[in-house]
Formats: structure tokens, C-alpha cells, sequence
């Protein structure tokens, strides 16, 4: 297949072709300005859809045919029926069309209305003969509001050791900073990074936005002495030695200045993990494990397969023999019958790790948590990882998701990661989604979205171009909200969608009329159409999560300091000079100190005002009180004065991003015991449980 050259704009038959794809030609990166997407980009985004547009003569041969089978066809492969409601799919039947819906509960149906939730399967016979069949969806048509207000803490979970971590925060820590927020803090919720499986093998990407598989956590969050197994270990004196190794790991991490690191703390983890493996199970958690094996299914075998073919081959399924690059082939299965053991032993990670996962959001719940652990989805895996190994057939091959260019990245942003093909979506039911979400809501009180505008479209970049050379590709966002509304409906969970940045028209009300809450950080809060000054608080949306800084933003305190500057600025990042970037940084604060100064906000002992840094980030906060935002966030770090962002965006190895401990105020790592005993922890948690607004808020960390 031929491509045209990049200049060359889309011919109007591609620009018909690509729309009939959900292909755009076209992107506006402001309402004033709209750029042209270039042939290449929109012939390539074509082709990885299985459409060749490479000549004049294919893309009319693809036109015609595509033309021909949305006018032939009686229904599209999923249809979304939303409780109560009439699909325009069915509405446009030919009069006299039977229909029969076979329910996933087993029924059969001749009707569509009234049908339970879930995905059943759909057959339209028309009075000519005519007959098709579609996924159905039936979804309520929106999550239930919160009633009151909630608070919570949110935190990177490997940024938070304990006197029991290895080197790392691990899914103990996060039951234990769970059950005290909830017990001692009143807060309803705790908000961590995505702890989705990592890509294996030293150096590990420390990122936990880049993993492997979203569909199953990563193992090296287990708290491996809460194992029931670990005490009857054959040979506890290994144990007790690799105990010491990581009580040095983690001396290293909070008393000398030690960077957190996964590779030092995993090939510790998977030695004990050996161990206690070897420890055969009793019958009832044999009983357990066996049923877990049986719910996850074919999806747990192929990631403990992929895991068990890196061990032997690496880590990028691409590089791997041939026959082995297909999951369904024979030389996969007789590798896979060879490999038994280590299946088993990463099935068993699996299971162990849901377990705990679990448990965390138990200890949450029971500590009076009406939410309980937050966690947040990745916006894409991995290329060479398990998830696009074991669901290629789901992924664009060639293709890359990213950013177009914007004010902010003159080049665009290509995020190394391989889109979903609507087109497959639609054909499965959107089965991927679907089961990522059911394993993701076992252990979630709520699901942030990284990224949600994706749910609608996503920037498409062609392997070996820049990001600049990339298009947008629509995804029915009906059918990925319905899905995703039923499955957190059938978990009793909330949504929140991180919807910062660049937003297409109307993806922020549809959003909020299914009952999505949206992600509202205090710096980026402007009447932007207006003068441009701080939005006021009774001008903020109520359904929100409102938050003072992300891991992605400086602390709260660099920014009020102006720190954050002078970090860029040591690093070479700034595009302008460092006083520039100084005045209006310095600007930005000062316009905000102001509003909170109007509104009697900066308060010290008996009213007075106070211009402390402490005092300064306790009065952002009761701003945020002051909104009628249903969540407020507090960032964890923010408690205790740390100045260091968690990622610093545009650095990889100039800055340790995803590898620094929370920190005090004069950069001395803080353990999770620390914080609890934190005097300025909690005057700002005080601040949030007394502080009143217009949000009506009810008991502390109520809904």
C-alpha cells in the first residue's frame, strides 16, 4: 500500500471514507482555529482499521463498499438500550421486524423493554427475510448523585512506606493509612496510582501509567507476611534473611536519601514469593484459589502465560519466536503446558494480590468509609506487555496514542501506547472493556479514569511519525459509557473522570448528565471566558472532585513558594527566561492569595490573618470547602509541606519521577506512622472537618 505525501491533504472521498471510519480530517485546537489532518495520518489511522486507502482507486473501492453496508445492514454490531428507553437502532426497524433477545440471565425475550441490566444478545428478523444480531446493552441511564460531601486523601502508594514495607508502599500500608483515615480522619475515600501489572525486567519503567496488563494488579504490591502461607515456610531462616535485606531497602529509602527501587524491591518479593508458594494450600484455599481460576478464566491464563513466557523469552511478546507471538497457536500451547509451574505460580500472584486488594477496601469500608479506595485506570498498556499479547486482535496495530499540538507542546505528545480498534469493540460487545472493568470494581469503592475524554476519541499517532502526524479516531461513546455505567452500577461504585486539559464540546456534559464526576484542580480554575481571574467558589460544577494539585502538578507548597520554577528552571525545562517564568508564576499565586484573603480564609488564632505557608495551603483548602464540589481531595504530601512533585512532565531520568518517599518540609522521608502522628497533617484535616459550604456537607466522610 502506497501512502501520500504528508503535506497532502485528504481528497474528499477520503475525507467520506474516514468519516463513515470515525476517522477525522480535521481537529480545532480552539474554537477559533481548525487544522487539517494530513492524508498520511488519516490513510494510516484507515489501515490500521483494516481499510486500505493507499490509492485513488482503493478508496473508492472501500467507500463503496462501506456506503453499501451501512445502507444493507439492520443493525450495528452493539446497540445500546438505556433503562426505560427506546435505542434508535430499533427505532428505525422496518415495520414488522421481530425481535428476540436472549438475556444474560437466560431468558428469552421478544421485547426489549423492561429487560434487567447486563449484555444480552439480540436478533432482528425483518418482514423480508432480512436478519441480524447485536450485543444489546441495557445500562441505567446514570450513576446515582452523591448525596452530601465526601473528603479523602490521595496518594501514590509506593510513595508511602511503613516500618513493615520493603522498600516500598504495599497493599498493607494501603489498608492501614485506609482504616486510620477513616477511623481517625473521618475521611470517605483514599485515591491511589493505577497499580496495574508492570512490564518485568530490570530497569523496570517506573511509571505506573505504562503497564503491562490493566486487567490484573501488579504482585509487587503484596504485603507477603500477611500471606496465610508465609508461616509455614520449609525454610524460615531464608525468610528472616530477606526480611533484613528489605528492613535495609527501606533504612536506605528514609534515612540516607535512597531512591525507591521497584527492581531491588521485587527481586527481593519474588524470592520470599518462591518460598510461600511452596507452601501447598489447605483445602479450603485450594476451594478459594479454584474458584478464582474458574471466574477469571481464559484472561488469567493468558497473563500468566505471557509472564511465564518473558521469564524465558523478555518482556516484548514482539521479539519473541514466532509461533509464541500468537496466543492461540499450538506452539503457545505446548509452551504453556512446559511452563506449568510458572503459570500456576503467576496465577497464584494473581489471586494473592486481588485478595489483599480486596481487603484494603474492606478495612476502608469497615472503618466507615462510604467510598473507600479509589483507584485509578491506566489510559492504555504497554505494546509489548500482556494485555496487547493476549487481545491483539483489539489493538491497532502500527498505531500509537497521544496528544495533538496544543499551546502548551508545540510538538504533540506520543505516549508509546496502542489504541483499542472501535471497530473490534463494537463487534465483541466491547468484551475487553467490560471484563477490565468487572476485575477493576472487585476491590474499588470508585474508578478515576486517567484521560476520559478517550472514552470519545483518541489521538491516533502512525508508528514512525511524529505526534504531529497523527489524527483523532472516534469511539462510540454511548456504547463505552453504558458499559461502564453498568459495571460500576453493578459494583455500587462512583466514577470519577480525569477531564483536565483540552476537552472536545459536550464530552464534559454528557459526562455529567450519566453521572461521571469530573476532576477540578484549584490553579486551573478560571472564568477562562471571561476576565481570566480565579473562579469564584460558588461558580465551581458540584459534581467534581476538587483538589489543590495532582502527582502530575507541583505541590502546593512549591507552587506558593515559587519552588516549582526554580526546579524547571535547574533542569533546563523552561522555554522562557527564569524571570519571566518567576513574575508570573509569582502573578498566578498572588491572585489567588488575594481571593483568599477577600474571602477571610487566611486565618491564624482568633481570626487574624496569617501569611505562613501552612496557613496559606490550609486556606486553599477551605476554598475548596467553600465549592460546592461532592469531593474534596487532599493530597497527601500537601499534609506534611513536601515541595517535590511525584512526575515531573517532559523530564525521564533528569528527575526521579514515580521514585520519591513522601517527605516533610525539609525534604526528610516521612513514614506512614510519621504521618499519622503529624501535628500539621492534622490541623489541615481539622480545616476540612470543620470548615462549613455552600455544599451542605453531612456527617465527616459521608455521602
Amino acid at each position: 500500500m502506497t501512502s501520500p505525501r504528508p503535506s497532502e491533504p485528504p481528497s474528499e472521498d477520503l475525507s467520506r471514507l474516514a468519516a463513515l471510519h470515525g476517522v477525522a480530517t480535521s481537529y480545532s485546537p480552539s474554537p477559533d482555529r481548525t487544522v487539517a489532518a494530513s492524508a498520511t495520518a488519516v490513510t494510516l489511522a484507515l489501515a490500521a482499521l483494516g481499510v486500505d486507502a493507499g490509492t485513488p482507486q482503493a478508496v473508492r473501492e472501500a467507500l463503496a463498499a462501506r456506503e453499501r453496508e451501512v445502507a444493507e445492514r439492520l443493525l450495528p454490531p452493539t446497540v445500546v438500550c438505556w433503562s426505560g428507553g427506546t435505542p434508535a437502532a430499533l427505532a428505525a426497524l422496518p415495520a414488522g421486524t421481530r425481535l428476540r433477545v436472549a438475556t444474560e440471565q437466560g431468558e428469552t425475550r421478544s421485547a426489549v423493554e423492561h429487560l434487567p441490566p447486563g449484555v444480552h444478545r439480540l436478533t432482528a428478523t425483518a418482514p423480508d427475510g432480512r436478519s441480524a444480531d447485536a450485543h444489546l446493552i441495557v445500562a441505567p441511564p446514570r450513576l446515582p448523585t452523591p448525596t452530601g460531601r465526601s473528603y479523602g486523601l490521595l496518594v501514590q502508594l509506593y510513595s508511602l512506606l511503613s516500618r513493615r514495607s520493603w522498600g516500598m508502599g504495599d497493599l498493607g500500608d494501603l489498608g492501614e493509612l485506609a482504616a486510620w483515615a477513616g477511623r481517625a480522619l473521618g475521611a470517605g475515600f483514599v485515591q491511589v496510582n493505577p497499580l496495574h501489572a508492570a512490564v518485568p525486567g530490570a530497569p523496570t519503567d517506573p511509571s505506573p501509567y505504562r503497564p503491562s496488563s490493566r486487567r490484573f494488579p501488579d504482585p509487587i504490591h503484596l504485603r507477603v507476611e500477611e500471606i496465610p502461607e508465609f508461616a509455614h515456610v520449609e525454610e524460615p531462616q531464608r525468610l528472616r534473611a530477606l526480611l533484613e535485606r528489605a528492613g535495609r531497602l527501606r533504612a536506605a529509602i528514609l534515612g540516607e536519601g535512597a531512591l525507591i527501587d521497584r527492581d531491588a524491591v521485587w527481586e527481593l518479593k519474588r524470592e520470599a514469593l518462591e518460598l510461600v508458594l511452596d507452601v501447598p494450600l489447605g483445602p479450603g484455599r485450594r476451594a478459594a484459589y479454584c474458584d478464582f481460576l474458574a471466574e477469571q478464566g481464559q484472561a488469567l491464563e493468558d497473563h500468566a502465560t505471557w509472564c511465564a513466557l518473558a521469564e524465558v523469552h523478555g518482556s516484548d511478546w514482539h521479539r519473541w519466536p514466532t509461533g509464541l507471538r500468537d496466543p492461540r497457536s499450538a506452539d503457545t500451547a505446548r509452551a504453556r503446558s512446559g511452563l506449568m509451574d510458572r503459570v500456576d505460580f503467576w496465577s497464584r500472584l494473581a489471586w494473592l494480590t486481588d485478595g489483599q486488594l480486596r481487603a484494603a477496601q474492606r478495612a476502608a469500608r469497615e472503618a466507615g468509609m462510604p467510598v473507600g479506595i479509589v483507584h485509578d485506570l491506566a489510559v492504555g498498556v504497554h505494546p509489548g506487555g500482556a494485555d496487547a499479547w493476549a487481545q491483539q486482535d483489539h489493538f491497532a496495530a502500527g498505531m500509537s496514542v497521544g496528544a495533538p499540538p496544543d499551546a502548551f507542546n508545540a510538538r504533540g505528545q506520543d505516549w508509546g501506547l496502542p489504541p483499542w480498534r472501535p471497530d473490534r469493540l463494537a463487534e465483541s460487545g466491547y468484551a475487553p472493556f467490560r471484563d477490565l472493568l468487572r476485575a477493576l470494581f472487585r476491590y474499588a469503592g470508585a474508578l478515576r479514569i486517567d484521560h476520559v475524554m478517550g472514552l470519545f476519541r483518541l489521538w491516533w499517532v502512525p508508528q514512525g511519525h511524529p505526534p504531529t502526524e497523527g489524527t483523532y479516531v472516534r469511539y462510540d461513546a454511548e456504547a463505552m459509557l453504558a458499559v461502564l455505567l453498568l459495571e460500576a452500577s453493578r459494583a455500587g461504585a462512583l466514577v470519577i473522570g480525569e477531564d483536565l486539559g483540552t476537552v472536545e464540546p459536550g464530552v464534559r456534559e454528557t459526562l455529567r448528565e450519566r453521572g461521571v464526576l469530573g476532576t477540578s484542580v484549584l490553579w486551573f480554575e478560571r472564568d477562562w471566558e471571561g476576565d481570566g481571574q480565579p473562579l469564584p467558589p460558588e461558580s465551581w460544577r458540584a459534581d467534581c472532585l476538587a483538589t489543590a494539585t495532582t502527582h502530575d502538578l507541583p505541590p502546593t507548597a512549591a507552587r506558593l513558594t515559587g519552588e516549582h520554577v526554580d526546579l524547571r528552571d535547574g533542569l533546563g525545562l523552561l522555554t522562557r527566561p527564569l524571570e519571566q517564568e518567576r513574575a508570573e508564576a509569582a502573578a498566578d499565586t498572588a491572585e489567588w492569595l488575594a481571593v483568599l484573603t477577600r474571602l477571610g480564609l487566611l486565618q491564624g488564632p482568633g481570626g487574624t490573618d496569617v501569611s505562613s505557608e501552612e496557613a496559606e495551603i490550609q486556606a486553599v483548602h477551605r476554598f475548596l470547602l467553600r465549592t460546592p464540589a461532592r469531593l474534596v481531595g487532599v493530597w497527601l504530601p500537601d499534609g506534611v509541606g513536601d515541595r517535590r512533585p511525584q512526575n515531573l512532565p517532559g523530564t525521564w531520568d533528569q528527575y526521579p519521577n514515580w521514585r520519591l518517599p513522601i517527605a516533610d518540609a525539609q525534604g526528610k522521608p516521612m513514614t506512614l506512622e510519621e504521618l499519622a502522628a503529624s501535628p500539621r497533617l492534622h490541623a489541615l484535616i481539622e480545616v476540612l472537618r470543620s470548615a462549613p459550604g455552600p455544599a451542605a456537607p453531612g456527617p465527616p466522610g459521608s455521602l
